[in-house]
C-alpha cells in the first residue's frame, strides 16, 4: 500500500488538477490524504470581520465534503495568511509542512507547479522541496507538480511551462472529481472560466487525447527514487 499526500495552498487546488487520480488512487487500495496551507478566502476581504469567518468556516465545509467523496482518510486546514505566503519566512511555511510529513510519511506527494502565477503555489513548491529532501530517513520517494486550473496556465509561461510527463487514465473516476467540485460553492464558475465543471472535463479530454484515452489528468515528475 502507498500512501499519498496532496500539498495545496487553498481549498480546492487538492481535487482541480487530480481529484480523479485521487480517486482511483484510493479505489485501487492505498491511503490518501489532503495538506491545504491556508483559508484561501482572505484576500477576497479588507479584514477578518465576523462575516469573513463565517465565509471561511462554510469553505472548510465545502472541503470536508469534497474530500469525503474523493475519499481522502484526513484532511489537514491550516491558517497561514492567503496570498500572502510571500510575507512568510520560506522556514516557516516549511515547517508547517514538514510536521505532516513526518506524521504521514507518505511515499508518494503531489504538490503546485513552480511556475505558477499565484505566489502561494510558488512558495507552497519551494517549501515543498525544502521540507521532503532526500537524506536520512525519507519517506517521499516520488514527487509530482499537479496544474492548477485559473493559475497553471495563466503564467503564459514566462517562469517556465507545465511540462507534463506522466499522465493517468481517469476515465472511471472523472464523475467523482465533478461531484467533488460541485461541493465548492464559492469557488465554481461559468464556463468558460477554468474552474467551471465544464472546462475541468474539456482540460481531462484535451490530456486523453495526448495519451490515447478518453480522459486524462498531467502531472508533471520532480523527482523518483528507486530503491
Amino acid at each position: 500500500m502507498e500512501t499519498l499526500l496532496v500539498i495545496a495552498a487553498h481549498p480546492d487546488d487538492e481535487l482541480l488538477g487530480l481529484g480523479a487520480t485521487v480517486k482511483k488512487f484510493v479505489n485501487e487500495g492505498h491511503e490518501a490524504y489532503a495538506l491545504i496551507l491556508s483559508c484561501g478566502i482572505m484576500s477576497r476581504y479588507d479584514s477578518r470581520k465576523d462575516g469573513v469567518q463565517e465565509q471561511i468556516g462554510a469553505l472548510k465545509k465545502q472541503s470536508r465534503a469534497a474530500a469525503k467523496i474523493l475519499g481522502f482518510k484526513q484532511i489537514f486546514l491550516c491558517d497561514l495568511p492567503d496570498n500572502q505566503f510571500d510575507s512568510l519566512p520560506l522556514l516557516e511555511i516549511t515547517k508547517e509542512i514538514e510536521k505532516y510529513v513526518q506524521t504521514i510519511k507518505p511515499s508518494i506527494i503531489f504538490t503546485h507547479h513552480y511556475s505558477d502565477v499565484n505566489i502561494d503555489h510558488q512558495r507552497t513548491f519551494q517549501a515543498v522541496i525544502t521540507a521532503t529532501r532526500p537524506f536520512g530517513d525519507y519517506s517521499a520517494k516520488e514527487i509530482y507538480c499537479f496544474e492548477t486550473f485559473s493559475s497553471t496556465e495563466w503564467s503564459f509561461p514566462y517562469q517556465g511551462a507545465f511540462k507534463p510527463n506522466m499522465f493517468v487514465d481517469v476515465e472511471q473516476t472523472f464523475k467523482d472529481k465533478l461531484e467533488a467540485m460541485k461541493c465548492y460553492t464559492s469557488e465554481l464558475r461559468p464556463y468558460p472560466h477554468p474552474r467551471s465543471l465544464k472546462s475541468l472535463e474539456v482540460a481531462a479530454k484535451r490530456w486523453g487525447t495526448v495519451v490515447g484515452c478518453n480522459l486524462a489528468e498531467a502531472f508533471e515528475l520532480v523527482r523518483k527514487v528507486v530503491k
